[in-house]
């Protein structure tokens, strides 16, 4: 594989510090796949990246497959590199057990923290709320996703939508899960959770874009072939995380949609994007918005 991008300057990418996305470019961040384009990374939350891609800032980006109908344009979608999967979805916390599902789903009048308003966990709690809620909720409120969960245990909010390790810790901050968002997705569709997507600008050119992809592949491989060569990267990215707590968010978020989305992961974007435009969540995309040079 060969690429003028890997003879010129390096390309500027960003992503989270998130145990699965470490993980994923351990190998490639560190130049040991041979003939990849070198990269200049910055780490940033979702929330950041996403609008880091609608002001078309970096080259390559990690964002929310949410955020696609305000990009597409700009950006291609990578066949590779990102998050999808089963059982993996976003949750909904509460911190009093009896408004939990088991008492049926009631959010009428109350404030819901969410991570990001161009989420993809956001855009399936709403696609979730139009099917399962009898009334609209109250107020959303936007707020880092750390600071998700000590919210609602401490009261300032009646629930929050969580992602990522959350759903491996909320039962130490006292709270209960009144809905799985990716439950009722994929019962729904039967088709996997769409999360976070590998963007790349378009004008890079077919061949970079190419290479881009087969890079993040082969990353993603080499990191399953020797996990613990990406343990430094994943660890200095996760100070606060308990590696047991890392290790199953890898298992979870990194699968073999993250090594080729195939016809199901295709699949699950344009359901997703399909169904949200349907709702008038977000634009409607251009039939061919997701083809891959």
């Amino acid at each position: 594989m060969s690429t003028s991008s890997a003879d010129s300057r390096p390309l500027n990418i960003a992503y989270s510090p998130c145990p699965n996305d470490t993980f994923v470019f351990d190998a490639w961040a560190h130049g040991r796949v041979p003939g990849a384009p070198a990269l200049d990374v910055t780490f940033a939350d979702i929330d950041v990246t996403n609008g880091m891609a609608e002001r078309g800032e970096l080259d390559v980006l990690k964002v929310s497959y949410a955020v696609l109908p305000w990009v597409l344009d700009e950006y291609a979608l990578l066949p590779c590199g990102g998050a999808l999967g089963r059982g993996c979805g976003p949750l909904v916390l509460v911190k009093d057990r009896s408004s939990t599902r088991e008492a049926g789903v009631d959010l009428a009048g109350k404030t819901v923290a969410v991570p990001s308003e161009r989420s993809t966990a956001y855009l399936l709690f709403r696609l979730w709320a139009a099917d399962v809620l009898p009334a609209e909720v109250g107020k959303v409120v936007v707020l880092p996703f750390h600071e998700i969960m000590p919210a609602v245990r401490d009261g300032r909010v009646d629930a929050g939508l969580v992602i990522h390790e959350a759903r491996f810790t909320y039962q130490d901050y006292g709270l209960h899960c009144l809905a799985d968002m990716g439950e009722h997705w994929e019962s729904t569709t039967g088709l996997p959770i769409p999360l976070g997507a590998i963007i790349a600008k378009r004008s890079l050119g077919a061949d970079t874009l190419r290479a881009l992809a087969e890079s993040a592949r082969t990353s993603v491989r080499m990191a399953w072939a020797n996990p613990e060569a990406s343990r430094p990267y994943v660890r200095a990215h996760a100070q606060e995380l308990d590696p047991a707590v890392a290790d199953q968010h890898i298992g979870l978020y990194v699968n073999e949609f993250t090594a080729d989305l195939g016809d199901d992961g295709y699949a699950a974007v344009r359901g997703l994007l399909t169904r949200a435009a349907a709702e008038g969540l977000v634009p409607a995309i251009a039939p061919d918005a997701l083809r891959f040079p």
